[in-house]
């Protein structure tokens, strides 16, 4: 047997243990790297040995109103932070007693720091929020103990506070982010607080401004010595930016009172410019309510009120907008060319071709669109929609002439969100015509079958704040501005959208007519309460919407003056049943109120029946709290 060793293979043996030991060097330089470098685990905790982060939470902007009232504001409220690598033992209960909380709750926040699914930032090197909104006496107490208790410290930040109890559903509340908002924006961590609803949310960027962080040397001990390289590297906080609304406070707390044990909106808008001047929905709540220790309980109270004074009614209710629509339906016959202001339809006490329905009620016929607007005719404008969509000289089927009808009415500011600087919007609902081919399922459907959404009703539905931008189209005789809550941004502009007009493609003649018969509704027609001239000539339109579930709506849409016109509004009652009941008076008050400051003692009477009137669509024990 030949026992010599191949030298060949030797060498090979020699090129395989020279590569692994290559590679495991390679493996242990690659590690160390990863580990002194990369990894955040050593390097948060070389940097906790050196270093104390503060992160410094920069002031909300402010809010306020058209004339500078300041409505939303800012106090000092302060974090207990935890820095466990830090912590040596302490007297617990001496530190919940401190917090006015027992050991359960502590175990509990303890736990909820620690997780880090409901924390993913959690690190024991680098501060973590242990509990939150120490008022200022608590603030002190802890301050006094802070030696005692090793690794915790205290962070400052601000809390919304209030000067008035209105506009709850405009401004909005805040409240703590919650795990997607996280996900979705590297700005936020656990317990940061975020805009939820109103202008707080929708205008959340503007107002929550940029963090700051100031870094703190510390010794072996973690004794904290000063500010590392003389503060050079903090950064200061940068305040949000301060909004000015349109709102009036004045006349939206007035609105509000008006509108208190009654469910329904108001809304008014400044035609020229878009701005909204008040937006009550009702019923609403007190803001302050949504702040501080107690804005869970006050909250869930909320939640669980049938009224449902969470939801802003004026962008997200949806109502049929009744006659207040027949001005919109005789726009679109005049532009179409299917009425003249000549053109004369006749009724007796209902829509003759349907054997009197709708009904109607006594007025002289035949009559002109002028007479129909101010004597509120529902067989005018039902006359006017048979017409157009009978009429195959001008379209080749009813779908075609259906659909232009449609286009008008988006254009009009309906069957769409108008793009309100508010959360919420509803679009309300324009049917097209496959939606009623669908239903019908045939195309060979006509005017008769749909014929009550020529005055408001059937499938058409629209928001109070679309009915109001109706008032404020009217008012600038074709055009509008997208309404909109905040006037002026400090330090930056608004979205152009909010100062272009938008034209609705229908001439401004028509216009002028339309005007003529709301003026007429005022002077001698179904507005005759809202009549305020000398003071001021008021334009405008009742609507008595059909309510399935109860007693009809009760609605208004105008503006004032008839010439240069100033304001635009709508009223909406639930259950009010005709609109000259509830909704005229309203409004009639409102506009007293925006043009005069008051109201006069002539109308005092009326002041108080309204205010105590109320309109409820079920007896129910109110349980809204209250501060």
């Amino acid at each position: 047997m030949n026992n010599k060793i191949n030298p060949k293979n030797l060498a090979n043996r020699r090129y395989v243990i020279a590569a692994l030991v290559v590679v495991i060097g390679i493996i242990y330089v690659v590690q160390l790297f990863n580990l002194q470098l990369l990894s955040p685990q050593y390097r948060d905790y070389a940097d906790s040995n050196a270093f104390l982060r503060r992160t410094l939470y920069p002031a909300r902007g402010a809010i306020y109103d058209r004339k500078g009232e300041l409505l939303v504001y800012n106090r000092p409220t302060y974090d207990v932070m935890m820095v466990v690598r830090e912590m040596t033992r302490f007297d617990t209960l001496d530190f919940c007693n401190t917090l006015n909380i027992d050991i359960e709750r502590f175990r509990e926040l303890d736990a909820e720091m620690r997780d880090s699914r409901k924390n993913p930032g959690y690190s024991s090197y680098t501060p973590q929020l242990f509990m939150s909104q120490l008022d200022i006496e608590e603030y002190g107490l802890l301050q006094e103990k802070l030696y005692k208790f090793p690794g915790i410290y205290i962070q400052s930040r601000t809390e919304r506070q209030y000067n008035h109890p209105n506009m709850g559903l405009i401004l909005g509340y805040v409240a703590e982010v919650d795990q997607n908002k996280i996900a979705s924006d590297p700005y936020y961590v656990r317990k940061d607080y975020v805009g939820k609803s109103g202008i707080e949310l929708s205008h959340e960027i503007d107002l929550r401004g940029e963090k700051g962080v100031e870094i703190l040397l510390r010794d072996a001990h973690g004794r904290v010595q000063g500010r590392y390289n003389d503060g050079k590297d903090d950064k200061a906080p940068v305040s949000g930016k301060d909004l000015t609304l349109g709102i009036d406070i004045e006349l939206q707390a007035y609105g509000e009172l008006l509108m208190q044990n009654k469910v329904g909106s108001i809304v008014m808008i400044e035609p020229e410019t878009g701005e909204i001047l008040a937006m009550i929905s009702a019923p609403t709540y007190d803001p302050s309510l949504l702040t501080g220790k107690e804005f869970s309980s006050n909250y869930q109270s909320l939640v669980n009120n049938p009224y449902k004074p969470l939801i802003n009614r004026s962008v997200a209710g949806t109502y049929p907008p009744g006659s207040t629509f027949k001005a919109a339906s005789g726009l679109v016959y005049l532009q179409e060319g299917i009425i003249t202001p000549e053109t004369m339809y006749s009724c007796f006490g209902g829509y003759p071709p349907l054997g009197g329905r709708p009904r109607c009620h006594g007025h002289a016929s035949p009559l002109s669109l002028q007479y129909a607007l101010s004597t509120s005719c529902n067989s005018f404008f039902c006359y006017g929609l048979n017409h157009m969509l009978s009429n195959r000289t001008k379209y080749s089927s009813v779908g075609e002439a259906f659909n232009r009808w449609r286009d008008h009415m988006v254009n009009m500011g309906f069957g769409y969100q108008l793009g309100v600087d508010l959360p919420s919007e509803k679009r309300g609902f324009i049917p097209n015509s496959k939606f009623y081919s669908n239903i019908f399922k045939t195309e060979r459907w006509n005017a008769h079958n749909v014929i009550s959404i020529a005055i408001g009703q059937g499938e058409v539905l629209a928001t109070p704040l679309q009915i109001a931008n109706l008032g404020a189209t009217i008012a600038n005789r074709g055009y509008f501005y997208t309404p909109h809550v905040v006037r002026e941004i400090k330090g930056a502009s608004l979205d152009s959208e909010y100062t272009t007009r938008k034209y609705t493609g229908i001439n401004p003649e028509h216009f002028e007519l339309t005007v003529a018969g709301m003026a007429d509704a005022v002077k001698f027609g179904t507005c005759r309460g809202i009549n305020l001239e000398p003071l001021v000539e008021v334009c405008g339109k009742t609507g008595t919407a059909e309510n399935p579930h109860g007693d009809d709506h009760s609605l208004f849409m105008g503006f004032a003056p008839k010439d240069n016109p100033k304001v635009a509004i709508a009223v909406v009652v639930e259950n009010g049943r005709f609109g000259a009941t509830n909704a005229v008076p309203i409004a009639r008050l409102m506009l007293q109120k925006f043009f005069n400051g008051e109201v006069p003692e002539s109308d005092k009477w009326l002041e108080q029946t309204i205010m105590n009137r109320e309109i409820l669509p079920y007896v129910y024990t109110r349980n809204i709290p209250s501060k």
